[in-house]
């Protein structure tokens, strides 16, 4: 009789612990679903476009001089082009790719987005000299500004425009490291693990 009453305690408990443990599982599943949308609803947040917005002047001499004659004549035409341009460095981080690795609580940046840089220059044109065997035409035109991007584009580099804007860049990818650190997660890229210190050379 006690012999029955035992196998029934351990039949008892046993079920009860198993009860247990697929509540415990069921609950760790429940936190993990809810950890991944929270990531996932926190990218969608960081998924915005950050911009930089920069403002560069710059005063050109454009010459140009035609000869003629064996070069005995020439004519030159000459202006002075004052160049002033607003300039911007935008993430467009709606494109970032990711995985979400729920089993090992990884999330894995796949790709960054490039900066996307957008010159717009207002080319005003001062003191212009031309004569009738050499005027200003639609390809002097297309030169001086071709000739402006690129002055600009060296100024841009030298610059400290495209360094602010990869620290607002990293500081919203931070906001991702620190969710994720907060809830026990890993955040990797380029197949190493991202830290508060390693964050700042993703890019």
């Amino acid at each position: 009789m006690v012999k029955k009453i035992l196998i029934v305690v351990v039949i008892v408990v046993a079920v009860f612990l198993a009860f247990r443990y697929c509540e415990f599982k069921k609950d760790d599943n429940n936190t993990t679903i809810e950890e991944t949308a929270l990531i996932q609803e926190q990218i969608k947040n960081v998924g915005k476009l950050v911009v930089t917005e920069g403002h560069f002047s710059e005063v050109i001499t454009y010459r140009n001089k035609e000869k003629y004659l064996l070069d005995i004549m020439s004519f030159e035409k000459k202006a002075v082009v004052i160049v002033n341009a607003d300039v911007t460095v935008a993430y467009d981080l709606s494109k970032i790719e990711y995985d979400i690795n729920e089993v090992t609580k990884t999330i894995t940046i796949k790709n960054i987005p490039k900066e996307e840089i957008k010159i717009s220059p207002d080319i005003k044109f001062y003191d212009i000299q031309q004569s009738k065997l050499n005027e200003f035409t639609g390809d002097d035109y297309n030169k001086i500004n071709k000739s402006v991007r690129e002055s600009l584009a060296k100024k841009i580099e030298k610059s400290a425009l495209k360094s602010n804007a990869q620290n607002r860049l990293v500081s919203e990818l931070s906001k991702i490291l620190i969710l994720t650190n907060t809830m026990g997660w890993k955040l990797e890229y380029n197949g190493q693990q991202v830290n508060s210190e390693s964050i700042n050379t993703l890019l």
